[in-house]
């Protein structure tokens, strides 16, 4: 036991300078500026703008995380489960998006989104009427963007889960005369639960930080919470409120996951 902690000794050192002198940093700031006190906390629980940009962060959390989820499991069942020249393809597709960084994807999507882009360019071509569909600068543009950018971060959890499937169920299903869609609903997509649920974590917490899309796909219409926090430092020197929300942001999601890894815990055994 005092091996491991040993071992574990500079992993733990590193996270506490790295990571939690900063957070405590950010916790001291939140309640002593301009003034000591909770002023910062009952402003930032009080306020229209905060309560309005939170409501609007989590509905598009949420309708990113479903989407992103739907579409990574469709990916991930053609990765393992198609013929070779398939899953050559989806393989690509997988890693080349993390060899692009998200301010040159989220560029892309304006450069295919805008009123002037490719998409309306092309739907212009055919003769399609009501143009330009405007797909920046709202909250379309922010989940479209979003979504393809946390696609590839869901397909591992999910790849983990199939992966541990036993085959022979499946098998036994097929020779019990369960068609193919009964075998997929009923067993294939329930034994890949833990994988689900762990993707879902994992674009949830990350699509609640983001900044970079909201701020160029949305255009200042869809500002969310990280954007927020953004404004309160840099443009509206407000710091101590932004650091009370930064705090509140970290404390939800962590009760959140804290929550929802306890009620599910044995789906990550």
């Amino acid at each position: 036991m005092r091996a491991k902690i040993l071992l574990l000794a500079p992993l733990l050192g590193f996270l506490m300078i790295a990571y939690l002198l900063p957070f405590l940093g950010v916790v001291k700031l939140s309640f002593t500026d301009p003034i000591l006190g909770i002023n910062n906390y009952s402003s930032a629980v009080t306020d229209d703008l905060l309560i309005n940009v939170v409501i609007r962060t989590f509905r598009i959390c949420i309708l990113v995380t479903v989407l992103s989820v739907i579409a990574a499991y469709t990916v991930t069942f053609l990765w393992l489960r198609g013929n070779k020249m398939t899953r050559f393809l989806v393989e690509v597709c997988i890693m080349v998006p993390f060899w692009i960084s998200v301010l040159s994807r989220a560029f892309g999507w304006v450069g295919l989104l805008s009123n002037r882009g490719v998409l309306n360019s092309m739907l212009k071509s055919v003769g399609i009427d009501g143009l330009p569909f405007s797909m920046i600068n709202s909250e379309i543009g922010v989940i479209i963007g979003m979504t393809h950018f946390l696609i590839p971060f869901a397909v591992f959890p999910l790849a983990s889960s199939m992966k541990a499937i036993d085959e022979r169920v499946l098998t036994a299903a097929v020779g019990m005369g369960a068609s193919q869609r009964r075998i997929f609903w009923q067993i294939f997509v329930p034994m890949t639960k833990s994988g689900i649920i762990g993707a879902a974590l994992l674009v949830f917490v990350f699509s609640m930080g983001f900044y970079i899309m909201p701020a160029l796909l949305g255009g200042g219409k869809s500002v969310m919470i990280a954007e927020l926090i953004y404004l309160r430092i840099f443009q509206i020197p407000q710091w101590g409120l932004a650091a009370a929300m930064s705090v509140i942001l970290l404390a939800f999601v962590g009760g959140f996951l804290v929550m929802l890894i306890r009620r599910n815990g044995e789906e990550f055994k």
